[in-house]
Order: C-alpha cells, then structure tokens, then sequence
C-alpha cells in the first residue's frame, strides 16, 4: 500500500459532486424551508426518488474516505505532525467558515424570507469538519499504536479478519448496533446530533481499518461487489414499496453500508491512474464544499422567482452552484492567504 490510491481520490470528489447536487435537490422539496433552505413555490417531488437512495450513504461514505487518509497522511509524519496538519487544513477552515462562510447564506435566507437581517454565526454545513477534527484526535493514540505494531500478532489478525467476507459481518455488526441503540429518525438526519457522531466515528475507525488490511480487503470486495450491489437494490426497493413512512433504522443501516462496498469495490475496479482533472478537481474539492452552499443560496434567490418550469431551475441552479464554487476557487487558488483558510497549502 505504498502508492497513492487515486481510485479514493476520484471517490472522494465523486462523492463531495454528488453532495452538491443533493444539496441543490432539497430547495425543491416542501420541506426544504423547514431545515434552513431556499425553496422553490414549485416543488419538484420525483427528484427526491434518487436521492433518497443516495441520502443514506453519502455522508457515512465520506467519513470512510477520511479514515483512509489519515492512514496515509500517516506513513510520513509523526502524530504531532499529523494533528498539526490536521489543525491547518481542518480545524482552521472549520473556525473560519463558521464566523464568515456561513453567516453569509444564513443572511441570504434570511433576506429571501423577509426576516430580520442579523449576523449569527453557526457550524452549518461545516459540521462534518468539526467531526473529522473530533475524531482525528480521538483517535490518533490508537492508531498510532496500531500502525508501531503493524507486524504483531495481533494486528497481523485484524489485517486477515477485514480481508476476509465474514469480517464484514461484524464490521456490519458495529453499525446495525449503533442504530439499534441510538434508533435515529430520520436516519439521514446526521449534522450535529449522536447518530452522526457515532457513526462518523465509526466509520472513520473502519475506513482506517480497510487500508490497513492491504490488498487482501480490496480483492474481497471485488468479487463480491455484484453481492453488494444486488443487496443495496433489493434492500432500497423494500425501503420503498412496504415502509410509507420511517424504515426501521437497521435495515437503513444494513443498506447503507450494501451500497458503501458497492461504491469502493466498483471504484477500486475501474478508476485507475491519475489524470490532470483529477489533480485539479481533487485541490478544489475541499474549498469547494466549503463555498458552496453560499452559491447555492444566491442562485436560489435569482432563480427561483422566475416563471420558468421546474426542471429547468433545476438545471441553473446546479450551473450557478458549481461556476460560483469553482469560479471562487480560482480566485483562491491564486491568494496565499486565502489558501489555507480553505484548507489548501500555502505553497
């Protein structure tokens, strides 16, 4: 495992893609007002089919990309290093963000709506950074640990259980029991609230724990990454003709995690080498979660007044979206000290 992983690579900004557009579906259901988003008087409720298959694991998913960074951010630095990089490129966007990105979209809200304009700082869409921060240094002792002892017995044991298929029963097993305990609902329901704190930290841990196991794990997956697939199908097509309402959240769970090796098994598969788009889109994947809800939320404002169909205030908003989140980046890109507000280095 001493190469670079561009297979994780095109997921991660695969995945942070997808968020965006997720993002742009909510100000197009009825309830998007209600958790704090610009929405459209025309709702658009057949958008949410897709989604609904993709809210259950694309944050659980993230918070696995990340574990397995921290595992490689870590075979060239000593713990010190590794929080003091993590504090730059995480800690510091987090802080900054919440004081001046945020506020920024909370007043266009709260504009559009016709409420009174005030300052009001707040972790917003930025919550997963916190959570990312939270976990590295709750976890640093032990995988530090880990990775001092990676030729023992012991971990030499761990290595051979995740590469193996029923190691990913009891992988499965921590997260049916974490929402068995916690019993979330909404189960996607994940900013600031336990469910996705301890799953986060769950998959963090184990998204660590797959690259550790080395190839063993990706070969197992592979050939069984029909299995999942079909799992993850059959699971979401029960989801969605017998439970009108809630599904109990094992089941969820269960599913989540199907598609989750669907994801890895097939991207590990197919997406090799390395490309200038992916240099590029992987330097502007983390600035551009960062800006882009305040996007979102102008083009919201401009668009949604005009009397156009549906489908087509759709399709702008998700232009305005990424041309003002990418357009942004570039200006960033190119200030050095706006760099490392936005978790990019400074050189």
């Amino acid at each position: 495992m001493s190469s670079r992983r561009y297979d994780i690579d095109w997921l991660r900004v695969i995945a942070i893609g997808l968020l965006l557009i997720y993002h742009v579906a909510i100000g197009f259901q009825s309830w998007g007002r209600m958790i704090g988003f610009i929405t459209s008087e025309e709702p658009w409720a057949p958008l949410w089919w897709p989604m609904t298959l993709l809210n259950i694991w694309r944050i659980p998913f993230l918070f696995f990309v990340s574990g397995m960074g921290v595992y490689f951010a870590m075979r060239s630095r000593t713990w010190k290093q590794l929080i003091w990089e993590r504090t730059r490129r995480i800690l510091l966007p987090f802080v900054f963000g919440m004081f001046a990105i945020v506020p920024l979209h909370l007043l266009i809200w709260r504009l559009y709506y016709g409420m009174e304009l005030k300052y009001s700082w707040a972790p917003g869409h930025l919550w997963f950074l916190g959570n990312i921060f939270c976990y590295v240094v709750l976890l640093c002792p032990l995988f530090y640990l880990i990775r001092k002892n990676e030729s023992g017995r012991f971990i030499s044991w761990i290595k051979q259980v995740i590469g193996k298929p029923w190691g990913l029963l009891l992988v499965l097993a921590a997260l049916v029991a974490e929402a068995i305990m916690i019993n979330p609902l909404p189960f996607e329901l994940y900013a600031m609230t336990w469910h996705g704190f301890v799953l986060g930290l769950l998959a963090f841990f184990f998204g660590f724990c797959f690259v550790l196991s080395g190839d063993p794990f990706w070969k197992m997956i592979q050939n069984f990454r029909w299995i999942f697939l079909i799992a993850g199908v059959f699971l979401f097509g029960i989801r969605i003709s017998q439970f009108a309402s809630f599904t109990p959240a094992y089941l969820l769970s269960i599913e989540s995690f199907s598609w989750i090796l669907t994801v890895f098994a097939f991207g590990n598969l197919y997406l090799k080498g390395t490309s200038s788009a992916l240099s590029y889109l992987s330097q502007a994947a983390y600035p551009v979660y960062i800006l882009h809800m305040l996007f979102l939320y102008l083009g919201s404002m401009w668009i949604f007044p005009m009397a156009i169909p549906v489908q087509l205030q759709f399709v702008l908003v998700v232009l305005v979206t990424f041309a003002g989140s990418f357009g942004t980046f570039e200006l960033i890109r190119r200030v050095s000290f706006l760099k490392p507000l936005f978790g990019l280095k400074s050189r």
